[in-house]
């Protein structure tokens, strides 16, 4: 071979051996939540599989570095720096808590959110389109949802009068689950009344006042605190005989009235989509948020046994799921 046909040989080999050493990288991606690795495990399950689909495999050419702050949320700036200081390759930010946490850690490593209420609002991306930094993902739109959650709760409990709203203070849509329910409630000529907490026993001394305010229902904000105490909530209302209305399906299955919303499990599962174009090449200020386009109607049968109601036949037939 002369010189000049190895330097067109060598030219010409260039993205084939690009490709091949890309093939053979192992990544490494940091995980941050705030909640408990249990009470995400459907959510990392549905991350693993949506990567395992695009050919990502723990231990072969994947590398996770898993970090749940376990409901307390002042460990997360700690957890986030020291992900960067392991240099990963990228961040999953589980939800507006961790999003933050990753968000003052680093500006120059890709962070994909697994979910979020309002990334504008937050200040998380410039807009849907152009997020443009370093951090991409997915919304969930709850904020968005108050009027729906109360429309539909009201058609469980035709005789409502007065409604309680359970929120995070530091949910990135506290407002607009409050006002959204708040709008829908004054239109209907039911009192809405606003509840707050941030720990378990902030929860228990909530329900303890919806009590006393002789509160009809509950609609509880979507929140990943909430997911984590699920359980705690779930016993609450039936003890309560409180009926409830949640934005995520896992409330109900766990003891919840009914929910409508996203299906959680699925922009985990789409997170991976977004981790393997900027592996890729893509910049995540160039790649728009996505929104989910799929709401879902969960009615829990034995919830309403519960607490001696029954579940109207219009929302059993309009339900997608319904737990027995």
């Amino acid at each position: 071979m002369n010189r000049r046909e190895f330097i067109v040989a060598a030219v010409s080999a260039g993205p084939i051996l690009s490709a091949a050493q890309q093939q053979r990288k192992v990544w490494r991606i940091g995980f941050l939540s705030s909640v408990t690795a249990s009470s995400s495990s459907r959510n990392t399950d549905a991350f693993l599989k949506g990567m395992r689909e695009l050919g990502y495999v723990e231990g072969k050419n994947l590398v996770i570095e898993w970090r749940f702050a376990d409901g307390k949320l002042e460990r997360l700036p700690g957890l986030a720096a020291d992900l960067v200081r392991l240099k990963v390759d990228l961040i999953v930010a589980a939800a507006s808590p961790s999003i933050s946490a990753a968000q003052q850690a680093t500006t120059t490593i890709p962070i994909v959110m697994a979910t979020t209420g309002d990334p504008v609002e937050s200040g998380f991306v410039k807009s849907l389109a152009r997020p443009g930094g370093n951090i991409t993902g997915l919304s969930n739109m709850s904020g968005d949802l108050g009027p729906k959650l109360f429309e539909l709760l009201r058609s469980m409990v035709p005789e409502l009068h007065r409604v309680a709203v359970l929120v995070t203070p530091t949910s990135t849509t506290y407002r607009e689950i409050s006002e959204g329910v708040q709008a829908g409630a004054q239109r209907a000529g039911v009192k809405a009344l606003i509840f707050e907490a941030s720990s378990p026993q902030e929860v228990e001394n909530a329900f303890t006042m919806m009590a006393r305010e002789k509160v009809d229902a509950v609609i509880v904000g979507a929140s990943s605190f909430f997911a984590q105490q699920r359980n705690q909530i779930a016993e609450l209302v039936i003890k309560y005989r409180m009926p409830s209305m949640f934005g995520n399906a896992a409330n109900v299955e766990a003891g919840g009235l009914m929910s409508y919303g996203y299906k959680v499990t699925d922009n985990y599962e789409r997170a991976a989509t977004y981790v393997d174009r900027l592996f890729k090449g893509a910049k995540p200020g160039d790649m728009p948020v996505e929104q989910p386009t799929r709401f879902e109607l969960v009615v829990n049968v034995k919830a309403a046994k519960a607490i001696g109601l029954a579940i109207p036949q219009p929302i059993m037939l309009r339900a997608d799921e319904v737990i027995q």
